[in-house]
C-alpha cells in the first residue's frame, strides 16, 4: 500500500473519522482506523460499539491496499507534520507517514480482528444541511446528562411525510424544532431517539452546501453526506411527546430583545451562587419592563431591561440561569417572545414578536419558586 496527498486533506479525513474512536476499549482494534487506498481515493474509517464513520478523500494511489493504525497517535502525528504533500506506505510491519524531510513509523494492526463496518440503512430522505446542523444546536441543550436515564440523554427524530421534528428533554427543559425535509416516500414516518452528544457531532462536522442523505432502521440511524458517511446506535425507549405539555392556557406574554436579555441574563447570574434562581419581574405600563435580580441579602444583582408586557399587572417569575441562557442562546432571531403562566408553572419561549401560527423552534423551561431578595 502506498499513496500520496495534501497533509491537510489527510488531517481532515483523519480527525473526522477519529471522532467514533473510543477513549478506552478492552478490544485494542476498536482504537485503531481503518485506511484503504485504491484508484484515486483514500477512504478512512473507524467505529466502536456505539457509532461508525467513514470518510472518502481523493488521493493519488501507487499502490492499493489497507491497513490499520492506532487512530489517535495518526492523528497526532498528521497534526505536527510540514504543511505540503505527504507520502504514506506500508513498509513490512510499519505504517510510515512522510513529509518535507519528517518522517514518522507507526505498527500495524491486526486487519483479521477488525469488525466490518455496519452498514447504512435504508435512506428516508434528505434535509438540507445547514438546517439541520442549527436545528440540532437548537435543541441539544435541553439533552439530559446523566447517562443512568440514557433516554433523556438522546434527541427524538420524528419523521412524519414532509416535516421533521427534533426534540429533547431532560425534564426540566424541552426544546423542539421543526424543518423541512424531502421524504424518499410520501408516507414516510419515523420516531427514534440518536444520542444528543453524537448527533451534535455529526451536525457540526456537516458543510454548509449539499444536502444530507438520512438513514434509518429498527437499530440504527445513518448520516451521508459529501463523501462522508457514519451511523449511529439508536437509544431504547421513547422521548415524551410535548404535544400536550406545549398547550398552554392562557399564557401572559412578554416580547424582548433577544441580544440586551442575554447580557442582562449574564451579567446578573454572577452572583447566583449554588444554582440559586434568576427572578423576572415584568411590569405593564406604557413603557413596560422587567427587573432582573439574583443573589441574597448583600451579594444581589439587578438589571431593569424594556420589555413590551401584554399583562394588566405585575408578574414575577424565576428560572435556573443556566437553562435561562442555554434556551435563550439556542435563538438567532433579534426578539423573543416569553409565554408565561405565572410562578412555578410552564414558561415557553419562542423566536420573533408574533403569537399567531405554529413556531418551528420552542423551547419549554419550568420556573422556580422566586427569591426572597
Amino acid at each position: 500500500m502506498e499513496f500520496r496527498m495534501e497533509r491537510g486533506a489527510l488531517t481532515d479525513a483523519v480527525a473526522w473519522a477519529a471522532r467514533v474512536l473510543p477513549a478506552r476499549s478492552p478490544v485494542p482494534v476498536l482504537g485503531g482506523l481503518l485506511l484503504d487506498a485504491s484508484d484515486g481515493r483514500l477512504l478512512v474509517s473507524g467505529l466502536d460499539f456505539e457509532a461508525s464513520a467513514r470518510i472518502q478523500v481523493e488521493a493519488h494511489t501507487v499502490r492499493s491496499g489497507k491497513v490499520l493504525v492506532m487512530g489517535r497517535r495518526l492523528l497526532d502525528i498528521c497534526k505536527v507534520l510540514p504543511d505540503g504533500p505527504v507520502e504514506c506506505a506500508v513498509e513490512d510491519s510499519r505504517f510510515t507517514v512522510a513529509g518535507d524531510g519528517a518522517r514518522f513509523g507507526l505498527s500495524v494492526l491486526p486487519l483479521d480482528d477488525y469488525p466490518a463496518l455496519p452498514p447504512l440503512p435504508e435512506v428516508r430522505g434528505l434535509v438540507d444541511a445547514a438546517e439541520f446542523a442549527a436545528a440540532v444546536a437548537h435543541v441539544t441543550v435541553a439533552a439530559g446528562r446523566d447517562d443512568t436515564l440514557p433516554t433523556l440523554t438522546g434527541v427524538r427524530i420524528g419523521l412524519d411525510g414532509s416535516t421533521m421534528t427534533l426534540a429533547a428533554t431532560d425534564r426540566y427543559r424541552f426544546a423542539v424544532r421543526t424543518l423541512p425535509w424531502r421524504a424518499a416516500a410520501s408516507d414516510a414516518t419515523a420516531d427514534v431517539v440518536v444520542s444528543a452528544r453524537r448527533l451534535a457531532e455529526i451536525a457540526r462536522s456537516l458543510g454548509r452546501s449539499e444536502p444530507v442523505s438520512v438513514a434509518l432502521d429498527a437499530g440504527s440511524a445513518g448520516f451521508e453526506h459529501g463523501g462522508m458517511r457514519t451511523t449511529v446506535r439508536l437509544l431504547d425507549g421513547r422521548l415524551p411527546r410535548h404535544d400536550k405539555l406545549f398547550a398552554l392556557a392562557g399564557p401572559t406574554a412578554a416580547v424582548l430583545d433577544r441580544a440586551r436579555l442575554v447580557e442582562a441574563v449574564k451579567r446578573v447570574s454572577v452572583v447566583a451562587d449554588g444554582g440559586s434562581p434568576l427572578q423576572m419581574t415584568f411590569a405593564p405600563g406604557p413603557d413596560g419592563s422587567v427587573l432582573l435580580q439574583a443573589g441574597y441579602e448583600d451579594d444581589i444583582a439587578s438589571q431593569r431591561l424594556p420589555a413590551a408586557w401584554e399583562g394588566t399587572g405585575e408578574m414575577t417569575v424565576a428560572f435556573n440561569p443556566a437553562y435561562l441562557m442555554d434556551a435563550l442562546s439556542s435563538f438567532e432571531e433579534p426578539t423573543v417572545r416569553m409565554s408565561l403562566m405565572g410562578p412555578g408553572q410552564r414558561a415557553m419561549i419562542t423566536g420573533g414578536e408574533s403569537g399567531e401560527g405554529a413556531p418551528t423552534h420552542q423551547h419549554l423551561l419550568m420556573s422556580v419558586k422566586p427569591a426572597l431578595l
